[in-house]
């Protein structure tokens, strides 16, 4: 059992929220209905409780230098208000976490300001990991997961549901807010209004925000938000409908598709890496061998789309066949509630991984057919 619960856990536990442990966390797995919360996010809107995700906040005359030199991308390219997906690997190549990363205004003149944003179960290594690497960088790294909250609004509805919040003066800011992009702007709840981060980034395939929030005031915003939604169909959504959600829009999940024995190769996350980038960065001499070796595109395995073609969905850690012999692992599967047909994520052999492939999932016993098909599996229409 963990031992670790949000800010938020009392608001969970009276919406009926049923709970399971992930990352070491306390969170809420469902309300009602994880296909009423799936389709509400895509249809409407859905109120999420990301606090277990890490902050980490990475300041001074060094910040951008040290970013390059700890994660794979060229973070120093970020440009003020703006956020970049990007890796921290090992020496060796392999995906220690992957991460959201915003630069933020600068605080005094030469001084730079990031947020480094890493998953749950990955925080503190991944804290402890940039401590470590910033030695001889003038640079101060500051966890400050363990009093910040986190809170998402996904969906059609969600740029709607948050203006109700935020001072006509400042609709601008949310109406303008570009995507992978972040904003200090006013909220208003429990009788005042409160400047708060808000980033329009999300984990669901839709438009959405994610706002950064003391802990203290958590609970207060989450009334709300869930107030302020009523009328434009938010309900309350948990991890279910979240991962539902996410493999839809083929997006990896650490520990599932991503570990420290995979590399941003094999994951189909060449791009993120930066080999152009002038500076040297831990992982650097690893992938520069990976890449030209051909791992993920002539060699090895590579991360690839699976439909199914029947009823049954694959699931974590079933085999992947061709032709009777083993040529990989599923690592994320289930029916997809938005286009109702069975979609999977694996790792398979890269001879077999050109779409259109028709290889076979041993779904416990009896094989079933699988397409190999491009990802994501569903993309929202703008």
């Amino acid at each position: 059992m963990s031992e670790n619960y949000t800010a938020l856990y009392e608001q969970h536990k009276k919406a009926g929220a049923s709970f399971t442990d992930f990352g070491g966390w306390q969170m809420p797995l469902k309300y009602e209905s994880e296909l009423a919360e799936h389709h509400a996010v895509r249809k409407s809107a859905g109120l999420f409780d990301l606090s277990h995700m890490g902050e980490v906040w990475v300041s001074g005359p060094d910040a951008a230098a040290f970013l390059d030199y700890a994660l794979v991308g060229k973070l120093s390219a970020i440009a003020e208000g703006k956020a970049k997906y990007s890796l921290i690997c090992n020496t060796d190549g392999g995906i220690i976490d992957d991460l959201i990363t915003y630069r933020r205004p600068s605080p005094e003149e030469g001084v730079d300001k990031y947020l480094v944003v890493p998953n749950a179960g990955n925080a503190k290594v991944v804290a402890a990991a940039l401590r470590k690497r910033a030695a001889g960088f003038d640079v101060v790294v500051d966890d400050a997961s363990a009093e910040t909250s986190l809170i998402a609004v996904q969906g059609p509805n969600a740029e709607a549901i948050l203006l109700t919040l935020v001072p006509a003066d400042q609709h601008a800011l949310v109406t303008e807010l570009k995507y992978y992009a972040a904003v200090e702007v006013g909220l208003t709840f429990d009788g005042g209004t409160q400047d708060l981060l808000l980033a329009r980034t999300g984990y669901t395939g839709e438009d959405g925000f994610e706002i950064y929030v003391p802990n203290l005031d958590a609970p207060g915003l989450w009334e709300a938000l869930l107030e302020a939604g009523d009328g434009h169909g938010l309900i309350p959504a948990g991890l279910a409908a979240r991962d539902s959600l996410r493999l839809e829009a083929g997006m990896p999940l650490y520990g599932n598709e991503l570990s420290t024995h995979v590399n941003a190769y094999t994951a189909g996350l060449g791009p993120v890496v930066s080999l152009a980038k002038e500076s040297d960065f831990v992982g650097r001499e690893a992938l520069t061998s990976i890449k030209a070796a051909g791992v993920g595109s002539v060699l090895g395995q590579k991360l690839v789309g699976l439909k199914g073609t029947g009823r049954r969905a694959a699931r974590g850690h079933y085999s992947v066949l061709k032709d009777g012999s083993l040529i990989g692992e599923v690592t994320s599967g289930q029916p997809s509630p938005t286009l109702g047909y069975p979609v999977a994520l694996a790792y398979i052999d890269v001879e077999h991984s050109e779409p259109g492939t028709i290889v076979e999932v041993d779904l416990r016993g009896k094989s079933e057919p699988f397409e190999v098909v491009p990802l994501p599996f569903y993309k929202r229409q703008k």
